[in-house]
């Protein structure tokens, strides 16, 4: 940046609409990007200068008052032909990329561009100046003395920037001063040990520094995320008028101030994410008015102090992430009006109480990772504003509550690893939930969506059971003389029917013509083909589910009739489907085909595909269901390799294309795009790669690895979920995960990131 500002050049005759519009066609010629076209194909000659995008004209004077070309994306410098703006009082060229000059005048904002260099002394030239707003650009060097000339500003901001050295002083003499920002520089020293009066009026304060010494009449003090060190300063409960403390995400250490307990009017305190250490000063229980108390990711430890639930007006505290141990004060659970409580990540013990149901506007309570023991009182079902629940890495024990049913606004609940049992609630709420809320949890049964084992409601049915296992053993016993038998037949049967498969011949299943199905009954048993019915849509077609008038479920594979690569599928899947038979393979039960319609008959699975289990949150597999589908797939394919007389090579084997039927049991399908080997033709390579980019989820939670998030994985293309919580990641989410636009879920819960969310985010 220049050193030198904007300076209206002087004219020989009277400024008029015109001169405006040379003054603002001025900025369009030294614009080197404008990448949306506005200026370009709106600021012309042949239109009137009031007219054009980001202009505004004066009803009096019919002249231009304000220009806005703030988050444009303009590039270029700004010209000192804008001083010819006589009527301007506002100009806003915010986020863009502009450099070089500062122009002179009364409302200035150049927020979040790329200028460089000092901040000219000039600045301070039109003294009616109320907005200054420098923030988010690359200025260095010391303030300017002369900003103290501008006696009518109201607003001043520079933070992040370079700026060194101290504030000046002659800051502090501008009387209409009601809100000020230097946060992210690298200035020193403190604010001055004596403040005007007149400073009074000061609302806002952003500052970098010590704390000490302000104005008896500060409302608000936000000091945070400013690398501040040493400890509170005592002196600081002198602020008697202090409405909001935030000195959150320093490196402030020590205890705090008893003094603090001075400050009656304080309703906002936050101190969280410093180096704080220490118990927790019962002082704190005078601050009657509080409403907002954030003290988490510190190092206090000691007991809660009781008289916290004294304190009527708090609806927000934040204690997690610190040392405290004894247990939970009676006190706190009176709160009728608490909103948010949050006490995990500490040594917390004893047990949830009762009187947990009197937090009837709660909206979210966290009291995971302590050592809470007993059980979960049935009160808890009074919650019925809840929303969010964390429970987990306890030592809670018993069942789980039906009162939770009732908790109609709970839409999280994580009851994880503790030592619950009994049956997992399966109205209200928990219909919504996943087997990953109760997870460490052994004991614990429920219906097969929660994966756990079947709950056992009446005991009688049970020795029923038992009776008919005993009298099942005694059939099984008389008959074995009868097994043994039909074996040597049976070997027979095994061995003619792979002699004659060798062959070609399956001489041992009979010939049994197809079902007949016609276009007609499928439009009817499938509603139209509604968009109700469809199960899913793959490359060359859709498949839907259909009921014909006798009550028998299908799927129909209908392929796309407008497509050569459909057609061509659909033959070779009847080329392919139409001699083998395995338990492990789609049965088809008919087709369907003219030249306009070509339609496969397949026999309907109940559970859907092996995607849905592995990859959705809503459903769940365990070790032993995940090995026997592995073997189902894995005898399947040994079949289509060496049990036929043919080899076959699906060539898109795939989670999508492992169907699951009501017994789980995995039957591989989708052979549009098979290869039949001829003879000696078993070790050729084909020239088909199936589906292109497929890549499983990402999935590393509860691991304890530390380090930053690579910024490799933008290149995972078709990655759908990501998953990193539970470990000790820090830094912040590189900008190439934004590549993932097929991503369906993320988690970092529980890391240690840092920096702000990114824009990206909205995939």
């Amino acid at each position: 940046m220049s050193s030198y500002c904007l300076i209206s050049a002087p004219v020989k005759y009277p400024t008029t609409l015109e001169t405006d519009k040379s003054a603002l066609l001025a900025p369009k010629s030294h614009i080197t990007l404008d990448p949306h076209n506005i200026l370009a194909q709106n600021w012309t000659n042949s239109s009137s200068v009031c007219s054009w995008i980001g202009i505004t004209c004066g009803l009096r004077h019919n002249r231009v008052t304000a220009v806005n070309l703030s988050y444009m994306g303009l590039s270029g410098t700004i010209p000192p032909q804008l001083g010819n703006l006589s009527f301007l009082v506002s100009l806003d060229f915010s986020f863009n990329l502009f450099t070089d000059y500062l122009p002179k005048l009364e409302h200035l904002s150049l927020r979040n561009n790329n200028f460089t260099g000092f901040i000219p002394s000039s600045v301070s030239n039109p003294t009616n100046l109320q907005f200054l707003d420098f923030s988010s650009n690359s200025l260095q060097g010391v303030i300017p003395q002369e900003l103290g000339k501008l006696h009518n500003l109201k607003n001043l901001y520079m933070e992040y920037n370079h700026l060194s050295g101290r504030i000046p002083s002659s800051i502090f003499n501008m009387s209409d001063l009601k809100a000020i920002a230097f946060t992210g520089n690298e200035l020193i020293g403190s604010l001055p040990s004596v403040i005007p009066f007149e400073i009074g009026n000061l609302q806002n304060l952003a500052q970098f520094a010590s704390i000490g010494n302000l104005s008896t009449s500060l409302q608000n003090l936000f000091a945070y995320n400013c690398k501040i060190k040493g400890i509170i300063p005592p002196d600081i409960g002198n602020l008697s008028s202090l409405v909001t403390l935030s000195l959150f995400e320093n490196e402030l250490s020590g205890n705090i101030p008893p003094t603090v307990s001075h400050m009656h009017k304080l309703q906002g305190l936050g101190l969280h994410r410093n180096n704080l250490r220490g118990s927790i000063p019962e002082g704190l229980c005078d601050l009657e008015k509080l409403v907002v108390l954030s003290l988490s990711q510190n190092n206090f430890f000691g007991r809660i102090p009781e008289c916290l639930g004294n304190i009527t007006s708090l609806r927000y505290l934040h204690l997690d992430s610190n040392m405290l141990t004894s247990s939970i004060p009676s006190s706190m659970w009176h709160l009728t009006n608490f909103l948010y409580l949050n006490l995990s990540s500490n040594s917390l013990s004893g047990f949830i109480p009762p009187e947990i149901g009197n937090l009837v506007s709660a909206n979210t309570i966290d009291l995971s990772m302590n050592h809470l023991s007993d059980s979960i009182p049935s009160t808890i079902g009074n919650l019925i504003s809840l929303s969010g629940l964390s429970l987990a890495h306890n030592l809670l024990e018993g069942s789980i509550p039906e009162s939770m049913g009732n908790m109609i606004s709970l839409v999280y609940i994580d009851l994880s690893y503790n030592n619950l049992s009994g049956e997992i609630p399966n109205g209200g709420p928990f219909e919504n939930f996943t087997i990953e809320s109760f997870k460490g949890n052994d004991a614990l049964c429920g219906i097969p969506r929660f994966n756990v084992p079947l709950c056992n409601h009446n005991v009688s049915k049970h020795k029923s059971r038992m009776k008919r296992a005993r009298l099942a053993l005694f059939i099984v016993i008389g008959v074995v003389a009868f097994i043994s038998l039909l074996s040597l037949t049976f070997i027979f049967v095994r061995y003619r029917r792979k002699h004659k498969a060798i062959n070609g011949i399956d001489g041992l299943v009979p010939t049994v013509p197809p079902e007949r199905i016609s276009y007609y009954e499928l439009l009817q048993a499938t509603e139209q083909f509604s968009e109700t019915n469809l199960l899913g849509v793959g490359s060359f077609g859709s498949v839907y589910k259909a009921a014909l008038r006798d009550g028998k479920i299908f799927a129909v594979k209908v392929f796309n009739a407008l497509s050569e690569a459909a057609s061509k599928s659909f033959e070779v899947e009847c080329e392919v489907l139409r001699n083998i038979r395995h338990r492990n393979l789609t049965k088809v039960i008919s087709s369907c085909s003219n030249e306009d319609f070509k339609a496969l008959v397949l026999e309907y699975m109940p559970n859907g595909n092996l995607e849905k289990w592995l990859y959705s949150h809503n459903y769940c597999l365990d070790l032993m269901q995940r090995l026997n589908i592995m073997i189902d797939a894995a005898c399947a394919l040994e079949y289509l390799h060496h049990g036929y007389s043919t080899l076959i090579v699906h060539c898109d084997l795939k989670p999508s294309n492992v169907l699951l039927d009501e017994e789980m049991v995995a039957h591989v399908s989708d052979f549009g795009i098979a290869k039949l080997m001829g003879e000696g033709e078993s070790s050729v390579h084909t020239n088909t790669l199936a589906t292109m980019g497929y890549i499983a989820p990402v999935n590393i939670s509860y691991m304890g690895l530390s380090g930053t998030i690579p910024p490799q994985l933008g290149n995972l293309s078709f990655l759908v979920s990501l998953d990193f919580s539970f470990n000790l990641f820090g830094g912040a989410l590189p900008q190439p995960l934004s590549l993932l636009h097929r991503l369906k879920f993320i988690s970092f819960r529980v890391n240690k990131l840092s920096g702000e969310i990114p824009r990206w985010l909205d995939l």
